[in-house]
């Protein structure tokens, strides 16, 4: 099938070309704009009770939980005549802004949790219509009218709806410095890599190809799904970085190839049927792990897998069928504008058959050592704490940053991330004050609620401590009421997810309660990711090991491969609790440390991570089964395997490595942690799995490595893809026109 292929694109070739330059043209054009047609949201279960509890009240209350907060900062004091003037005149024309609802004040209530324990500064809340991306369109305009310095008050502008607005805004601007880091870096070691700067192009255009793709089918997609903005880092990353591997093994088969006595049409279909099967299979693997994302209901989680699975298929077509076109146009000038020569390797001296041969030399003492040292490195793992997203995943000096982190050092409880309790139809309100004020008085019981407010007054510790006024007209609209249990504890927190289980334990006097806030969506969406977790990763392993299966004959070589790559991982998983969680190194990579980690982000860093280490085990496997095929020979074709592989291993680990440290740079710490997390993975792969791990066990398991059982051996023969090499008929079929 690839010899067919080849042969169609050398004939072809310029036509190819020309498609794919259309292509290019026409996926520029539509991806064009892409991030404002992405969501800043997407972290909740869309089908939990904390997502219908958020959606009755946008649907039925115009005044539901508030996401805007004004903090007042006055150097006389929040109650000097001339501050409660002020104060009661701003908290007025907040209120007549269009698209604002709920407004309330220190001043118009004169409620203590609005007023911070020194008395220097107090709050105006409001709640901005629509959903987070709505919610943020219209708190860029209000941020822009209300941030102000005056002689009697200072304004800073926060709340959620603002800071999810703040997080789309520093990612999109993350990007464009990404490229602006990763594309020339990615040139230079490609020119290191192959000497010549027309080899070293070919892979960056692949690169471009690639990621201009994904950002099309992303705004594809965006019109028919809702897709995070975050998926844009994958892409970039993801694409850049896969598309030159790719091109960069293809690339140097077709140069190592070029050395022998084949025409260059033969080799385009010697490198098509070796390196070329490796990408399309290695792609597969990483398509396959990235696949897994779809299992979760999130919208952040799953927008990964759109923009990873879009950009690892484009990158595996662009450099099984536009690279070959392009190598059949330049045929032996690819090494055109050579800028540094080496020397021809002489097989069996190269450093990395010197460092297969040592291994196996002591392939027991090797693997013990390195499987220690992997499971020191992700012993922090063990003392994991999961939160979800908060303002500190921006800049310390960032204003809605700034606001939330007030709300936490100077207030006694942050009423903005009150867990709302809606109770839909419950007939008249009104006329069910009873049965309200009896369900609030039991709530605020909970251990963790610092008061509940609802349409009959204000409670603590089963006591009313307030009656109804103005703004409780807020808690009924229609035949619906719901109630608001301010926490005492931090909103994301082990304490808040047992108080969110409290509150839903109390028995309510409705039918159809459901329980929401930040709290509660934290609670759920854990529960969510938990529940799926074992089926993603079961979907993962029984495919990877099928197709690996499919692709070596062998039992034994899977199994390992499996094993080993998640043992590759521990040290990224391990790294991600020392630094992130426990913040070590905030100061040079400049973030805010919260003592977690966003929950979402192992589950999506091991199915990425996992993908691209499988990714580096095919390509170092397909070449160790040709030596093996070759010889019979199991400890040479090692030895040979990765002498062949080893280097461009490594250099492809170099170039991906550097593609997502550039994300290290981010303003936001999710996508530093994806950064710096996925770093580390790819150079322990590269280093302490590939070099030692992988030749001791292969070692250890000599020939069995290759053994089937029978009935698994005519399975393999009859369905199994063999690498292959050029057959008897491919000269008739390659005879025109000549690739020169």
């Amino acid at each position: 099938m690839l010899a067919s292929l080849a042969g169609f694109l050398i004939r072809r070739r310029i036509v190819v070309l020309a498609v794919a330059a259309a292509f290019l043209a026409l996926a520029a054009v539509v991806g064009r704009g892409v991030a404002e047609s992405l969501t800043s949201g997407g972290f909740t279960d869309p089908n939990a009770d904390s997502t219908r509890a958020a959606e009755l009240l946008n649907r039925e209350f115009t005044g539901g939980t508030w996401n805007l907060v004004l903090l007042v900062t006055a150097e006389a004091g929040i109650d000097d005549p001339s501050v409660v003037e002020a104060g009661g005149a701003l908290t007025q024309e907040l209120a007549r802004e269009e698209g604002v609802s709920n407004v309330v004040s220190y001043w118009s209530l004169r409620a203590p949790l609005l007023a911070s324990t020194d008395g220097a500064q107090a709050l105006v809340l409001g709640r901005l219509q629509g959903d987070v991306d709505e919610a943020g369109e219209r708190a860029a305009q209000l941020a822009a009218a209300y941030t102000r310095s005056g002689e009697v008050l200072d304004v800073a502008v926060g709340g959620t709806a603002e800071t999810f607005r703040q997080v789309a805004e520093t990612v999109e601007s993350d990007l464009r410095r990404g490229e602006l880091i990763s594309f020339p870096a990615v040139f230079v070691l490609l020119l290191l890599i192959f000497g010549s700067v027309v080899a070293a192009l070919l892979p960056l255009s692949v690169g471009a190809f690639s990621v201009i793709g994904a950002f099309a089918i992303l705004q594809l997609l965006a019109g028919v799904t809702d897709v995070a903005i975050y998926a844009l880092n994958l892409a970039i990353g993801l694409g850049l970085g896969l598309a030159v591997d790719y091109s960069l093994f293809i690339v140097s088969r077709f140069r190592e190839e070029l050395a022998g006595d084949l025409s260059v049409a033969e080799v385009i279909v010697r490198t098509m049927q070796t390196a070329g099967k490796t990408v399309a299979f290695s792609g597969g693997t990483v398509a396959i792990s990235l696949a897994a994302l779809l299992m979760f209901p999130q919208v952040f989680i799953r927008s990964f897998a759109y923009a990873g699975i879009a950009v690892t298929v484009i990158a595996v077509t662009s450099a099984v069928v536009i690279l070959p076109a392009l190598l059949a146009v330049l045929g032996r000038r690819v090494d055109s504008l050579r800028i540094l020569r080496r020397a021809a390797a002489v097989e069996g001296e190269g450093r990395w058959h010197r460092i297969a041969t040592a291994v196996m030399r002591r392939p027991i003492p090797v693997a013990t050592a390195s499987v220690a040292v992997l499971l020191l490195l992700g012993a922090p793992f063990l003392g994991v704490e999961f939160g979800t997203i908060d303002d500190r995943v921006l800049p310390a000096d960032n204003p809605a940053h700034l606001v939330a982190q007030d709300l936490r050092d100077n207030f006694a409880g942050d009423i903005s991330s009150a867990t709302s309790i809606v109770a839909p139809s419950v007939g008249t309100p009104s006329a069910r004050r009873p049965e309200i004020e009896a369900y609030a008085t039991a709530l605020s019981s909970v251990a963790g609620v610092a008061r509940v407010d609802a349409l009959t007054g204000s409670y603590r510790e089963g006591t009313r401590i307030a009656g109804p006024n103005l703004t409780s007209l807020r808690f009924a609209s229609g035949d619906d009421t719901w109630l608001a249990a301010v926490p005492a504890v931090e909103p994301i927190s082990p304490e808040a997810k047992t108080m969110v289980a409290g509150l839903r334990a109390v028995d309510a006097p409705f039918d159809g309660v459901v329980v929401g806030g930040p709290s509660a969506e934290f609670l759920d969406s854990q529960a969510s990711l938990f529940r799926r977790i074992p089926m993603a990763i079961g979907a993962i392993a029984v495919v990877t090991f099928v197709l690996l299966f499919l692709m070596f004959g062998s039992l034994v070589v899977p199994t390992k491969a499996l094993v080993l790559n998640t043992l590759s991982l521990t040290a990224m998983f391990g790294a991600m609790v020392w630094i992130f969680q426990e913040g070590h190194l905030s100061g040079l990579l400049n973030f805010t440390a919260t003592g977690t980690i966003d929950m979402n982000m192992p589950v999506l860093m091991f199915c990425l991570a996992f993908g691209l280490s499988m990714d580096y085990e095919v390509f170092l496997l397909s070449r160790i089964k040709e030596e093996y095929d070759r010889t019979g020979d199991n400890t040479a074709a090692v030895a040979v395997g990765l002498e062949k592989i080893g280097r461009l291993v490594t250099a492809a680990a170099v170039l991906l490595a550097v593609v997502f440290i550039a994300f290290a740079t981010s303003g936001v710490t999710l996508i530093k942690l994806f950064g710096v997390g996925l770093t580390i993975a790819v150079i322990i792969d590269a280093t302490v799995v590939r070099a030692a791990l992988v030749p001791a066990f292969m070692r250890l398991a000599g020939d069995a490595n290759w053994w089937l059982p029978g009935p698994f051996r005519r399975f393999y023969e009859r369905y199994g893809i063999s690498e292959g090499g050029p057959s008897r008929d491919e000269p008739r079929l390659l005879s025109k026109p000549s690739a020169q």
